[in-house]
């Protein structure tokens, strides 16, 4: 038989205390019908709204527990949704998105700080057209209540805006932009609901 050296075994304990604690962070199952990521973009005098209909999101979130806590979003690029068919064509297009090569859009926690008043600093990468960019996005906690329609349930609440700079992203280049047509900052609006058992 081999004998496990003291160094083998403080890491064996160190991987089962980490798998424990992130085991130990309450998950929640996204509500998909009452979540999305939505944007806002500037059209010569008017703003054109969206969202994805492929959108999902892994939760696990606790305020006493911010170390072990995570958000991952994914959004399907192809499900983009301006209330538009041929607007939605043209963002799929290599002018925007360029949906055939990169069919999704990412964004993954790597720390979630407490910013106060409810509000939690979540700092993450964003993977979008093939690049990773640093993003925080400030997610403020509704609130966490029974579920007033699912027996056994809690139910979490999570909203945050944030602004930016498509051409920063690379989503699309400066043509439209200083054509006057399409502007350039774009307001993301993440809207959450999540169940977990009591």
């Amino acid at each position: 038989m081999k004998k496990i050296h003291g160094a083998g075994i403080a890491l064996f304990l160190l991987i089962c205390i980490a798998q424990s604690a992130f085991a130990a962070v309450r998950e929640w199952e996204l509500d998909s019908a009452h979540s999305n990521v939505y944007f806002s973009v500037d059209h010569i005098f008017s703003k054109i709204q969206g969202h994805f209909n492929q959108f999902t999101a892994r939760v696990n979130f606790d305020p006493a527990n911010l170390k072990e806590s995570r958000f991952l979003f994914e959004m399907k690029v192809d499900s983009i949704d301006t209330g538009n068919g041929k607007r939605d064509k043209h963002l799929l297009s290599a002018d925007f998105f360029d949906a055939g090569k990169y069919p999704l859009i990412t964004f993954e926690s790597k720390t979630i700080t407490d910013a106060g008043n409810g509000v939690y600093a979540v700092a993450g990468k964003l993977n979008i057209k093939g690049k990773v960019y640093d993003l925080t996005l400030p997610l403020t906690l509704a609130g966490i209540k029974d579920h007033p329609a699912v027996p056994g349930k809690q139910v979490a609440g999570f909203n945050g805006k944030i602004p930016v700079d498509r051409l920063a992203l690379g989503v699309g280049d400066e043509k439209f932009y200083k054509m006057g047509i399409v502007g350039k900052d774009v307001e993301i609006f993440v809207s959450l609901e999540a169940l977990s058992a009591k």
